[in-house]
């Protein structure tokens, strides 16, 4: 994140972003890379998207559904990937709406 996109979005002059399709999603852009390091395994994905709020609600709802459908392999505190299973929960985002990249792994030195 840009140290401008931290300043508009502390100006409370910053107007609202404008939808720009029939989903009523934003023309803003976002990308994701999650980079985990075990031992001297690297692993990374990488998510994007339009509108990162409007991918919001679809992850709160399928978290929920699996919820309370018994989904869940863990309760109390924990992630998600602990609580679920991780690439069938990525699998069921809609495509339109984020893409997942494939998941690199690679050996350090």
């Amino acid at each position: 994140m840009s140290q401008n996109s931290l300043d508009d979005l502390r100006n409370a002059d910053t107007p609202e972003p404008l939808p720009t399709d029939q989903k009523n999603r934003s023309s803003q852009q976002f990308c994701v890379e999650v980079v985990a390091i075990k031992g001297k395994t690297r692993r990374a994905i990488t998510a994007f998207g339009q509108d990162i709020y409007a991918v919001t609600a679809p992850l709160v709802v399928e978290t929920i559904n699996r919820i309370l459908s018994g989904k869940i392999k863990k309760i109390g505190v924990t992630t998600m990937g602990e609580a679920f299973d991780a690439a069938d929960f990525l699998q069921s985002l809609d495509k339109d709406d984020i893409v997942i990249s494939a998941i690199t792994e690679s050996e350090l030195n």
